[in-house]
This record gives C-alpha cells, structure tokens and sequence, in this order.
C-alpha cells in the first residue's frame, strides 16, 4: 500500500469540488459545521483551477486556495486538496509542482467537468474519450510532485456513454494515481438521477482506494452507494450544501443507532447563514446572490428555507436579509 493510502485506514468523507459553489467561503462554513458535530471531513476539494497556457501566478492559486495561507487547511482544520484542470501533460505537471512549492498537501485532476465551455476547451469530462491523455497527464503530475504528496483523479464513467470504461481503467491503473473518485453517471446524464453506484463496481479491480460520489442525499443513500459501488468512501455534494449536517447522518445512520443521530436544527444553522452573509466578497451584490444561491439549496432540506426565500427573493440588501433571518428562527 502507498504511504498515502493509509489516509484510507478508516471509511474516509469528503467534501466535493463544486465549480461556484464550495469556494473558500462555503467550504468554511461546511467544514466548520461538520467538525461542531463530531464528524469532520476528512478533507476537501478546492473548486478546479483552470491550467491552460503557462504556470499560473501564486496570486491565482490563493485566490481559489486561500487556505494556502494557513498551512492549507481551513479554520476548522481541514485539509485542502487543489484541484487542476487542463489536458497539456506537461503544463499540468509544472503547475502541480508549483502548487506544492505553495503548500497543496495533494493534487486531484479534474475529468468528470460536465460544463460545455470546459469540454469545448478540451478539459474536463471530455478527456474520458482520450484515456491516453488521462494517463500521459496523471503520470507527468506524478513524476512532478515530490513523493510524499498523493496525486488522485475524479472522473466520470464516460463522456457520452459508459463504454470506455475499460480503457479508463487501464489508464488510471498503470498512471500511479494514489487513489480515484467517481462520480456514477456519465457527461451526458449530467446531474440528472439516478446516479449508477453499481457501475463503480468495474473500477474495484485497481489496485488503489475508490470514493463514490454522485445523488447521495441522506443516510440511506449513502448506505445504498456503499454498497453497491462495493466502497467505504464517499464524497459528498450537492447534498451536503442542502443538507449540512449529511456527514453526520451518514455515519450516525438513524435506522441503526438512533440515539447517536446528531441533527442540525434551522435555528442551529440561521448563525453559519450569517457568517456566510458576513463573509468576504467583492461587493455586497455577489455577496447576496451566492447566499441566495445556497437559500435555494436548502429549501430542499429545510421546509424554513423555503419560507424565508418566499420572503426574501426579491431582496438585495444584506442588513434587511440577515433581519429576516433572525426573525426566522422565532
């Protein structure tokens, strides 16, 4: 086993990369709430950081990465691993390397990107049809980064079907990844569920830790996803921005130790809402909407959510939006 690997001696929960939404800001208030509750992530994933032409200025890095600045872990002390994006084996190679010269604990390369602009620029989930290219960019990575920093990758089954899983396999196996997360559902499915954990079950055969990831909303999916991907490892998305107490209920199933279930109350949550609405942003108008977009969220999750998005859509001022959310816990 890999030195890296024995962070895999216990079922490990992450925090996913989700492009505009678990920036820095919200992967301080997730991480914060998750180790309040007993359960912290083991790490998280930085949102991808787009490698196209040349090495990218520190700057570019702290700005998708400040944690860079604390020893890359955030308040709550959990690790950030960087994400990169780029199909030039050579170009991301250079930038790992300069990544780690920054203080990244581990490099994860991004191939499971649905969005059209990225494939279209060749990154992305795109590169599942060119599983040469995923071996020629992990390997470089690998060869570029010192010994002791892991190299991972997060893909997809495929980009437009799952037919090439195989070859992805083959290249993934023989790159000298440290471990693979897998999102169930290829490009062309999308977000759109179900997600396919069975199908993880073809990568169980590498040699190296799998994490499933993909439509895990509540504990029953995550013991589901478990089981049928054949994995202890998970990270968790969309799920855990509406539910922020997910990684809790995962390992504190409720069917089965009852009175070990740690919930998040409405009113337990209304005073992380106001340190995200309190947060650093470039004006108040990004500030807003961000937090607009993580209200809509957990009106999946919260039925007070949705209550107060009734009554707060339309509003733009923050001081009036954190009233309303004082209020709302009366």
């Amino acid at each position: 086993m890999k030195t890296s690997n024995t962070l895999f001696n216990n079922p490990v929960r992450l925090l996913a990369p989700m492009e505009g939404l678990t920036d820095p800001l919200m992967r301080q208030i997730l991480t914060q709430i998750a180790t309040d509750l007993g359960r912290p992530y083991d790490w998280s994933v930085s949102e991808f950081i787009r490698v196209t032409q040349h090495v990218l200025p520190a700057h570019v890095f702290y700005k998708y990465v400040p944690e860079l600045h604390h020893d890359a872990k955030t308040a709550s002390g959990t690790p950030i691993h960087i994400q990169l994006l780029g199909s030039e084996a050579q170009l991301m190679a250079e930038n790992a390397a300069y990544a780690c010269e920054l203080g990244a604990p581990a490099i994860d390369i991004n191939f499971g990107c649905p969005a059209k602009t990225v494939n279209s620029h060749r990154g992305g989930s795109v590169l599942l049809d060119e599983p040469n290219v995923m071996y020629d960019i992990i390997s470089a990575v690998r060869q570029a980064v010192p010994a002791h920093v892991p190299v991972s990758a997060k893909i997809r089954l495929g980009y437009t079907d799952s037919s090439r899983m195989d070859d992805i396999r083959g290249a993934i196996a023989d790159s000298g990844a440290d471990w693979l997360t897998i999102h169930a559902r290829t490009k062309t499915q999308g977000y759109k569920p179900p997600a396919y954990w069975d199908k993880i079950q073809n990568f169980n055969a590498l040699s190296i830790p799998i994490i499933a990831n993909g439509e895990i909303w509540n504990a029953e999916h995550a013991q589901n996803c478990m089981a049928q991907a054949g994995t202890a490892h998970l990270m968790l998305g969309r799920g855990a921005v509406t539910r922020p107490d997910l990684i809790a209920q995962v390992d504190n199933d409720n069917r089965q130790n009852p009175e070990n279930t740690t919930t998040l109350l409405w009113q337990d949550l209304i005073a992380h809402q106001i340190k995200f609405l309190e947060g650093a942003a470039k004006s108040e108008v990004i500030l807003v909407g961000r937090y607009k977009q993580w209200l809509g969220m957990l009106t999946k999750g919260y039925s007070e959510a949705q209550i107060l998005w009734d009554s707060i859509k339309r509003e733009k001022n923050k001081a009036a939006i954190i009233q309303a959310l004082q209020t709302s816990a009366k």
